[in-house]
């Protein structure tokens, strides 16, 4: 939890401190009152003492607790604003460190774990600071400061409130070894129930079309009643602070004044007075001892959830990133060009090497196809390029320069990468398309509407209400798996990259639109490079190079005709999807 709060701020260092004073200025008027009602008292008795004298400390007393309601309302409004500042700057962080990640680190955490960790642990944190603040100030400060003022005035009475104090310690210590664990069980219970709940909600059709209704709700409801179990046991453990408090503070008032009136009983008359005053201000100080110790109790509530939540918060933040940026960012004396040399890879937890030893070369302005059964390793292949993945042996070279010593930024910039799953955002079609800058800006509504014809977009588009302005649901829930690809694929055209990669981006289309599409593409793109992942025989024939991959290696690198003729497993792919009539007039 330390090493969390080490994120904040100079000026948040100077904001605690002020808060720590006027928490110490509080309490040195809260404990400043049990001594004006001792004088109060002790003035009562004195015969010879003026009502002035008692109205004056009584004034004082009430100057002190008045001083001590603005100490407390100023400190309450700069702990919640520091602790709702922290709650922000860590939940940038966080992002910004999810942000950075690859894809071997996103699959180290879930989706529900890590919007778990964004929201419910940040707030944990959130909590413990804004109470933290004053009560893990204010509390053992009033307690020690208290005892200090009531030890040596009376041995007996000082007994009975120790007593009290070690009943109350005690019980604390032993209910935080109960809920302890529990907490921990609680968060990744969260963890789990987010993630049933945003996988139900996802594939909600699916739910609906196997009738699985009562399945789901099964999975639910035991993850839930578990959960709700805990919360329970942790409730009721807290449960006995409570009646304990409540006994301990009655046990201290009556022993006090039980142990007064024995002491007043064999005291002698000037004696009486000052035992009695003694006996209003240890009532009143082991009053103030309790009530620390309560809003210790208040702390160790929390503390116990936000410490787990700090190791959850801090798990991610001190993540390894696999994909390290480098610094280039130049120019280069190759254009539009893809090397592999010698590239193997495997996959971090794995034995065996998914790609072996493969070499290739993409010239400016050439497509290039990769095809090969299903597991061939052909996505993971492209996806080495813009480093999703960094390669285990070997080296990819884009424009002549290895992939590794771009900046990443730089990289990104080159490419417009289509993956193998179209993503949409929420947002108007507009949006999805000019998302990004490509590090030139926002791109232009014209580059837009051009992309999105060439993408065989344009007549579903301007059939929507509102057009290019239309509204996109989260995940294009409400465009088809076609619909969803063309506006992927006009969104890498839109940026005017040099080097195009599509990961079996053409699947969801029918066979017009694949044709169409792919002759108004190379139309456009005739400059750049493309590099194309396919599973149909029809959409790579025209590519100017066929790369087979066959287990991780490559087993055939030429034109469509060539291949057939030279390469069995290429031979093998196209007749599953054409006769031989149709090949050779292909």
């Amino acid at each position: 939890m330390i090493k969390l709060f080490k994120n904040l701020e100079k000026k948040d260092f100077i904001i605690i401190l002020f808060v720590a004073l006027l928490v110490v200025f509080s309490v040195f008027l809260d404990l400043r009152l049990p001594e004006y009602m001792s004088d109060i008292t002790r003035l009562v008795q004195t015969e010879d003492s003026t009502m002035n004298e008692i109205l004056k400390s009584g004034v004082f007393m009430l100057l002190c607790a008045v001083s001590s309601l603005v100490c407390t309302i100023v400190v309450g409004y700069f702990t919640s604003l520091l602790s709702a500042r922290f709650s922000r700057s860590i939940r940038k962080k966080i992002f910004e460190k999810v942000e950075s990640f690859g894809v071997s680190e996103i699959k180290k955490f879930s989706t529900a774990s890590l919007i778990t960790r964004t929201t419910n642990d940040v707030t944990q944190i959130e909590m413990l600071l804004a109470m933290g603040l004053q009560l893990l100030i204010k509390a053992p400060i009033m307690a020690i400061w208290a005892l200090l003022k009531i030890i040596g005035k009376s041995g007996e009475l000082s007994l009975v409130t120790a007593i009290g104090v070690v009943i109350i310690v005690v019980t604390n210590m032993i209910i935080i070894k109960i809920v302890s664990p529990r907490f921990a069980r609680i968060q990744k219970l969260t963890d789990k129930i987010n993630g049933v709940a945003r996988e139900n909600i996802t594939g909600i059709r699916v739910v609906h079309a196997f009738n699985a209704e009562e399945f789901e709700e099964d999975r639910f409801n035991d993850v839930n009643s578990e959960l709700t179990n805990i919360h329970l046991t942790i409730t009721k453990t807290f449960a006995l602070m409570d009646p304990i408090m409540n006994f301990v503070m009655h046990f201290q008032h009556l022993g006090i004044y039980i142990v007064g009136a024995y002491l007043i009983l064999h005291s002698g008359m000037i004696e009486k007075i000052n035992v009695f005053s003694n006996m209003v201000v240890f009532s009143s100080y082991g009053m103030q001892v309790i009530i620390s110790f309560l809003m210790l109790t208040m702390i160790f509530m929390v503390l116990p959830r936000a410490r787990v939540s700090a190791e959850r918060i801090n798990e991610v933040l001190e993540s390894d990133i696999s994909v390290i940026s480098g610094s280039f960012n130049g120019k280069t004396e190759e254009t539009g060009t893809v090397e592999f040399q010698n590239v193997s890879f495997k996959y971090p937890d794995a034995d065996e090497y998914l790609l072996k030893n493969i070499n290739f070369k993409v010239n400016k302005g050439e497509t290039v196809a990769f095809i090969g059964s299903t597991g061939s390793g052909k996505s993971t292949l492209i996806n080495l390029i813009p480093r999703l993945y960094d390669v285990s042996e070997g080296k990819v070279l884009v424009d002549g320069v290895n992939v590794k010593d771009y900046d990443l930024h730089e990289l990104n910039n080159r490419i417009g990468y289509v993956p193998q799953k179209a993503v949409m955002f929420t947002g108007s079609v507009s949006d999805n398309v000019s998302y990004g800058d490509n590090g030139r800006g926002m791109i232009q509504f014209s580059k837009v509407k051009k992309a999105i014809e060439i993408a065989q977009a344009k007549d579903f588009v301007e059939n929507m209400d509102k057009k290019y302005d239309a509204h996109i649901a989260r995940g294009g829930t409400n465009v088809s798996g076609g619909q969803k690809q063309r506006l992927s694929i006009a969104r890498a055209i839109a940026r005017d990259p040099e080097i195009y990669i599509f990961d079996d981006s053409f699947s969801a289309l029918d066979y017009q639109t694949d044709a169409k599409l792919r002759k108004e593409l190379k139309n456009y793109t005739k400059d750049a490079t493309s590099l194309i992942v396919a599973q149909r025989i029809g959409t790579i024939m025209n590519a100017d190079k066929i790369i087979v991959l066959d287990k991780g290696e490559c087993v055939g690198i030429g034109t469509h005709k060539e291949l057939l003729k030279s390469c069995e497993v290429y031979k093998e792919i196209a007749l599953s999807q054409l006769n031989e009539e149709e090949l050779e007039n292909a």
